[in-house]
């Protein structure tokens, strides 16, 4: 089982830019760039970012699509929930729906067979 420090973290900072925090290999660098994020050369490695200034909803668009993209590569993914397009709100988990149950009834005679 993974931890989340383990996982692949998509939110947004404090300046508002929405970010990629975690450890990414090959195949989760395309899918990010395919997403539209950046690999801006730091010290440190790289900061993995969407370009500024392309709208909140453009931004939560292409983080969600990214997460999803990550999570079907099988990848352990944190969504910051400010920038998931497809969660329901005020979602409650609920148990499985079971069907009504039925009485039995006794049967009903039957006539002989010939």
């Amino acid at each position: 089982m993974t931890t989340t420090s383990d996982a692949i973290r998509i939110d947004r900072g404090q300046g508002g830019e929405v970010d990629v925090v975690g450890p990414l290999d090959d195949l989760a660098g395309r899918l990010l760039r395919r997403a539209g994020f950046l690999f801006e050369p730091t010290l440190r490695g790289h900061w993995v970012r969407l370009p500024f200034d392309m709208g909140r909803d453009w931004e939560n668009e292409r983080a969600t699509w990214a997460a999803q993209m990550l999570a079907a590569a099988r990848y352990p993914v944190c969504l910051d929930p400010a920038l998931d397009t497809h969660r329901t709100p005020h979602a409650t988990p609920s148990g499985p729906v079971r069907s009504p149950a039925v009485t039995v009834q006794t049967p009903s005679p039957r006539k002989p067979r010939r």
